[in-house]
């Protein structure tokens, strides 16, 4: 029997031998793939690689046996990078700052196929690692570089076959040092310590440089899963020549450069010096703004000729060099860049207060956009979320769609920061985490993530957040009269400004938050979320009028005069009904407490009340400083300068372009009433503008609109683009004339018997009415 046996067990351990064999084989033929897959990040070898203001060169040499047609390449570094290819700049200042959430980190995705050449392809990385935080941008502690190209037949990835060094030119320059909400330093470069060359050199002889060191893997802290960029390359300009002039000092002389307006860009210094050794300091008119210090640079002069580019970007007016008497500047250039969007959106009006309103708000608008939206370019760059909700209604009205990106992320930044409690703050990202209470409500009602919604119909970015709208509403609660709770939050802000009835103002940015709830809870089917939020806005319109004294309205608690905000809020919020405006504008006419921030909103109401023509003159009056100040093309913080703004007094706040929004929506009557202009509404209240022209860049494409309004009568031009439908709304009072055949009204249109309706499809149309509006 055993002789039986043995000869079935044998083949049985010959099988699993066999299997056993396979498996190995398959593992082992298996394993360079898996081996591939792992990208490591790298960094140098140099022991102070992770400190402060770190710049590191990396060199990478890779054969192609023919020219790739396609090289897809992920590149994540912290922070930023230049990249070129066979000595040509590919990307200027690429990454993003930290981060989409607390914890992981950006990631740029490009095809450099186009790039690329058959034979050996040199690529030089220049990286920046900040090494501190800001207002918007949280350090990871660690400096390094991820790379990962996919080409036909070729991988290449970050690895110790890279080879790397300090950049030993970059150095943090002396005091002053940029504030502390600003994550970026003061760049020196000494040009004596220049490695020239090193982006095209062979590997071999490049001295100073060794194996980069490995410092984690993909997926691995602190930079842990990578986000694809949502938001476009900077959009780079290219480089201009500025004339400048030079005034005589005791050793040092001051060049000035005035440049034409108020920009992000990176001065080019052409210099002749025949000693060498001598420290230029690079500054803007806004290195000393806001009341504090900015960004400025320093370069040390080498012999000889020389050219040089400041990379990290600063923004003003007017550049200011200081140089010593012995060093020549050749030639002065600059470079802007900046979020790759169009000025799309064009305005003139008979007004040339307003055309002139109009030009400096959308500047100010552009150069507060880049990494994220941010209050101004030179104090913080931070993303107060008070400041995006107007810099978002300004947007959609100036600049091309491709500016939605630049909302989508600060949307989901918003809601990825959210603490565990359901606590919303911003600036976002950064290591600014107070809330402000009223911002933060700001943010997620009508004049935020709805407005979004509306302007874009991305439903999707509502469904992704609408989970943190929730959750911080539930936080909010009633009083035993209806009316909002304090929330003291980590800041009670309310506005800058004096004379603030705190309570209205939060429970008018609540009310309106809830309204946007409601609005999103309805279009995702969440049908108990909306019988809530209805709910409560019943109590808080009812405790909000409760505080109506017969004159204003005035919280109990409040002891100052009757705040212009809080009659505002009432308005646009619908708590106040039509028999309170006479006495609310009265309030307008005697009380002028609102920033800038705010009297967008005052604005606004004014507007409703049917109040255009008073809306236009407080705007023109409070305005008129900033608007008509010949040195500066942007718009300041506050009503002055200085001492005389608030929160510093900067020159380049995007909130104070607010009334651009007003202009759109209420003078030329533009406004998306379906989600992303499948209908729109047209109902000017030109206020006694006599002419007035618009574009307005929606993502159905431009609405082109234009009036005339006088004696004669109202002629308005509409271009209605595809896929598009018009609400027109005008007074009754004499015939209106569509290319010239008279209107039929719209059956049901109009809620109110005093106004023309009717619908328009897409097309060119020429309407006139005999009676000036």
């Amino acid at each position: 029997m055993e002789t039986n046996i043995y000869p079935l067990r044998g083949g049985l351990y010959k099988k699993i031998f066999f299997l056993f064999l396979l498996c190995c084989l398959i593992h082992v033929k298996a394993l360079p793939q898996e081996v591939a897959e792992v990208t490591h990040w790298i960094s140098a070898n140099d022991l102070n690689s992770d400190s402060i203001n770190t710049w590191i060169a990396f060199r990478k040499d890779v054969q192609f046996k023919d020219k790739p047609r396609q090289a897809f390449t992920t590149i994540s570094a912290d922070t930023k990078y230049w990249i070129w290819i066979n000595g040509k700049l590919i990307i200027f200042e690429g990454g993003l700052k930290r981060g989409p959430n607390p914890y992981d980190c950006y990631c740029d995705k490009i095809d450099l196929g186009p790039y690329l050449s058959k034979g050996n392809n040199k690529i030089a990385v220049l990286l920046w690692h900040f090494g501190k935080s800001g207002f918007s941008h949280v350090s990871s502690g660690k400096s390094g570089l991820f790379f990962h190209m996919q080409a036909e037949n070729m991988e290449v990835k970050s690895d110790q076959s890279w080879l790397s060094r300090i950049h030993p030119a970059y150095q943090t320059a002396d005091n002053p040092l940029p504030n502390f909400r600003l994550a970026e330093s003061n760049i020196r470069f000494d040009a004596r310590n220049d490695i020239s060359g090193w982006q095209t050199q062979t590997m071999g002889s490049l001295q100073g440089f060794s194996a980069s060191r490995i410092v984690g893997k993909k997926g691995d802290a602190p930079w842990n899963q990578l986000i694809d960029r949502p938001i476009p390359q900077w959009k780079d300009y290219g480089v201009k020549k500025i004339s400048f002039k030079r005034a005589a000092g005791r050793e040092i002389d001051t060049i000035t450069a005035i440049l034409p307006y108020n920009m992000q860009c990176t001065p080019i210094l052409n210099v002749f010096d025949r000693l060498g050794g001598h420290t230029i300091r690079i500054n803007t008119d806004h290195s000393y703004a806001g009341g504090t210090d900015n960004i400025r640079a320093e370069y040390i002069t080498k012999r000889g000729k020389q050219t040089y580019e400041s990379l990290g970007w600063m923004n003003g007016e007017k550049l200011i060099l200081l140089v010593p008497k012995i060093v020549k500047i050749k030639t002065l250039n600059y470079r802007e860049t900046g979020y790759d969007s169009e000025n799309l959106g064009k305005f003139t009006c008979s007004d040339p207060f307003y055309n002139r309103y109009w030009k400096k708000a959308s500047r100010t608008l552009y150069v507060n956009m880049r990494d994220n939206f941010f209050d101004c370019p030179d104090r913080e760059r931070a993303q107060w979320w008070g400041d995006v909700v107007l810099l978002m209604g300004e947007a959609f009205y100036t600049y091309s769609p491709s500016s939605h990106a630049l909302m989508r992320k600060a949307i989901d930044e918003l809601c990825n920061w959210q603490r565990e409690s359901g606590v919303l703050h911003s600036p976002v990202p950064g290591n600014f985490n107070q809330e402000l209470p009223d911002q933060m409500l700001t943010s997620i009602g009508d004049y935020g993530f709805w407005n979004y919604y509306m302007q874009t119909g991305d439903s999707i970015q509502i469904r992704k957040a609408y989970p943190a709208v929730k959750k911080y509403l539930q936080l909010w609660k009633n009083d035993e009269t209806g009316l909002t709770e304090l929330r003291n939050g980590d800041w009670l802000w309310g506005d800058w400004g004096e004379n603030k009835d705190i309570r209205l103002i939060m429970a008018g940015w609540h009310y309106i938050a809830l309204d946007g709830a409601t609005k999103m809870a309805e279009l995702l089917g969440q049908k108990e979320d909306v019988q809530h939020y209805r709910n409560m806005m019943v109590k808080v319109k009812n405790g909000y009028n409760r505080c109506w004294n017969g004159q204003v309205y005035r919280h109990p608690t409040h002891k100052g005069n009757a705040d212009d905000r809080v009659q505002a809020l009432a308005v646009i919020a619908n708590i106040a009904d039509s028999t309170k405006y006479e006495s609310i504008l009265k309030c307008f006419k005697s009380q002028y407490y609102a920033s800038p921030y705010m009297e967008k909103y005052i604005m606004e109401a004014l507007f409703k009340m049917g109040q255009g023509h008073y809306a236009l003159a407080r705007a023109k009056d409070r305005f008129s400083e900033m608007v008509n100040d010949p040195q500066r093309t942007t718009l300041y913080e506050g009503w002055g300068i200085g001492e005389r703004g608030f929160g510093g007094g900067t020159t380049n706040h995007a909130w104070s372009g607010g009334a651009q929004i007003v202009l759109t929506e209420s003078v030329f009557g533009i406004k998306p009433i379906l989600p992303g202009y499948t209908t729109f509404a047209v109902q000017p209240q030109p206020a006694g503008m006599s002419s007035g022209d618009l574009s307005v860049p929606t993502v159905k494409g431009n609405i082109r609109t234009s009036f005339k309004n006088n004696k004669t009568g109202f002629r308005l031009k509409l271009k209605v683009p595809k896929g598009s439908t018009a609400i027109v709304t005008m007074p009754k009072g004499s015939p209106i004339l569509l290319n010239n055949k008279a209107v039929i009204e719209t059956e049901g249109a109009g809620n109110d018997t005093g106004y023309a309706t009717f619908k328009l499809a897409a097309g060119d149309y020429d309407i006139r009415r005999k009676l000036p509006l």
